[in-house]
């Protein structure tokens, strides 16, 4: 299937989760304009990005069943994603707020929409806001999956891993809070912490484990006369891709247009604890870290000069050549993966067939979708 068609056929989905959610409000006597408001929070934050956390929920049932799921299967395992993608939404509006973010998919992020409806600006309603889509969650897995017997296993899913998250985005707060930034506090090991807690789990880790648990995949089962525990399996592959996932993500930021990454990067002026300034305080000289300490994170009149002083040694051939050290990062990085992959235990011929056992594949594919991306 051709990818416009298979994003079509998920969004599709979305468009019945809006109508039910929207049906709900009414339901319990919302007034018209609080529901005009609940979706536009809806349509405007929700579906607008790749999609890629949530379709990688049905991608993950369809290797792991080893055939192309039923109807029935590919709109629950869609529904699973869709919780993801809000998921997403609740993370990136809040956040958004707390880094005073300009613009989120190549628009004004929600906090800063003039107009809703033609009811008001959104300001800090927006903070109730994203509470409202994570709580969307929670309704959609009452109404679709209070009957199977793994609903219980979804919501601890899903409630263990929005705390890590919320763990990570504390430990990124209080390591760079905009107002007092010491970026003597920044390290690789900080950075490996704040992006496997704020990033890898809900992005690589819960869509693996949702389609796990709905394909019925036990906790341990023997294969070839030894125990495998595939959830360990997916937490020791998944957390290091999404740690070199945040890492493309901070290089783009400094590296990528906004045409490309859908925003503004800001991490230089916001004072962002990510990847490009921890390796430049690891590997540069005192000169170069000493101008680091006077321009990273520095916002004023001038911070289009400092951060443009940053830049420039970010991108010095004969100095720190982050552009370099980068790309060497991740010729190591997807050679370390693919060989954690290569350890997976795999079905043999007499389980080739079973739809409850993880395979190898459920990673090469997360791999092959972020491995060569610019964006």
């Amino acid at each position: 299937m051709l990818h416009a068609d298979r994003r079509n056929r998920f969004l599709a989905v979305f468009e019945g989760i809006r109508k039910e959610l929207v049906a709900h409000m009414k339901s319990e006597k919302m007034p018209e304009d609080a529901i005009a408001w609940f979706n536009k929070n809806l349509t405007y934050n929700v579906p607008g990005g790749k999609l890629n956390r949530g379709v990688s929920v049905v991608d993950t049932v369809a290797i792991i069943l080893n055939r192309p799921p039923t109807d029935d299967e590919y709109f629950k395992a869609a529904l699973l994603g869709w919780c993801i993608e809000l998921l997403q939404a609740f993370f990136l509006v809040s956040d958004d707020i707390m880094d005073g973010s300009i613009s989120r998919r190549g628009q004004p992020c929600w906090y800063r929409v003039s107009n809703v409806k033609g009811l008001r600006k959104v300001h800090n309603i927006a903070i109730n806001d994203s509470c409202m889509l994570e709580g969307a969650i929670y309704h959609i897995l009452k109404n679709h999956f209070r009957r199977e017997s793994y609903y219980v296993d979804l919501l601890e899913l899903f409630q263990e891993v929005t705390y890590k998250t919320e763990m990570g985005q504390l430990v990124d707060q209080i390591t760079a809070p905009e107002d007092n930034i010491d970026i003597v506090k920044y390290t690789l090991p900080k950075h490996t912490f704040i992006v496997r807690y704020k990033t890898a789990y809900y992005s690589f880790y819960l869509s693996v484990a949702l389609a796990m648990r709905m394909c019925g995949v036990p906790d341990v089962y023997e294969l070839n006369g030894k125990a495998v525990e595939p959830y360990k399996e997916a937490d020791r592959i998944l957390i290091p891709m999404g740690e070199f996932f945040q890492v493309q993500d901070d290089y783009l930021d400094y590296h990528g247009t906004e045409v490309q990454i859908g925003k503004i990067g800001t991490d230089i002026i916001d004072g962002k604890c990510s990847w490009c300034v921890c390796t430049a305080l690891t590997h540069g000289t005192d000169t170069q870290k000493q101008i680091l300490f006077q321009n990273y994170g520095k916002k004023g009149p001038e911070q289009a000069v400092r951060e443009r002083a940053v830049r420039d040694m970010y991108n010095g051939e004969q100095g720190l050549n982050i552009p370099k050290r980068y790309e060497e990062y991740w010729k190591n990085t997807v050679a370390q993966i693919n060989a954690m992959i290569e350890l997976v235990p795999e079905p043999g011929a007499q389980d080739e067939l079973r739809g409850d056992r993880l395979r190898r594949d459920v990673f090469r594919a997360f791999l092959s979708k972020i491995s060569d991306r610019t964006a």
